[in-house]
């Protein structure tokens, strides 16, 4: 499970988990845990912020999953990463993980073709599972948005069609456009 939903900033300053758009990315894993008695969840994260305290994501993470009743002998969390490349070698350092496991990588939907093919690059055989989408197939989904909110939406996506030409350029996938 990839970092990016928590505001560890706020967090430190307020004392309790605080989350943000994104917050699907810390709902759904334990969902899956409840269904999937026999899985654990690896959650990578680290500060990815210019200016921050000593929270990292994960530690936000663990205290929010504490919270929620995720024994802590399932969770196994890196807390160094920075960004995806990172989460995706840092955590594969962490797991070693075997041939013939499944793998989960959960993460926000538009995040997750970047995600994906970074985490294949750095050798981990995953299952893409999206969450937090921010499209529909109605015109309410399409039209019930503020401005600022579609203004926000457009910033993010420019942000992912840059990061996944920088990432292909830089080796850290190997394809502009990963498979499914």
């Amino acid at each position: 499970m990839l970092g990016g939903a928590v505001e560890q900033n706020l967090t430190e300053a307020r004392g309790i988990p605080a989350l943000n758009g994104a917050a699907e990315r810390m709902t759904e894993p334990v969902a899956l845990l409840r269904r999937h008695p026999e899985a654990k969840l690896v959650f990578t994260g680290g500060q990815g912020s210019l200016v921050h305290g000593g929270v990292t994501e994960a530690d936000v993470a663990a205290a929010l999953w504490r919270d929620l009743g995720v024994p802590a002998d399932r969770l196994l969390l890196e807390r160094e990463a920075r960004n995806t490349w990172e989460n995706a070698v840092l955590s594969h350092r962490l797991v070693q993980p075997k041939p013939g496991e499944t793998w989960l990588l959960v993460t926000s939907a538009s995040h997750m073709p970047r995600a994906a093919g970074v985490f294949r690059q750095a050798g981990w055989d995953i299952t893409p599972w999206p969450v937090d989408y921010r499209t529909g197939n109605t015109a309410a989904v399409r039209l019930d948005a503020s401005f600022p909110e579609r203004l926000r939406e457009f910033e993010w996506g420019t942000r992912e069609w840059v990061g996944l030409l920088s990432y292909r350029l830089m080796g850290r996938m190997g394809a502009v456009f990963p498979g499914p």
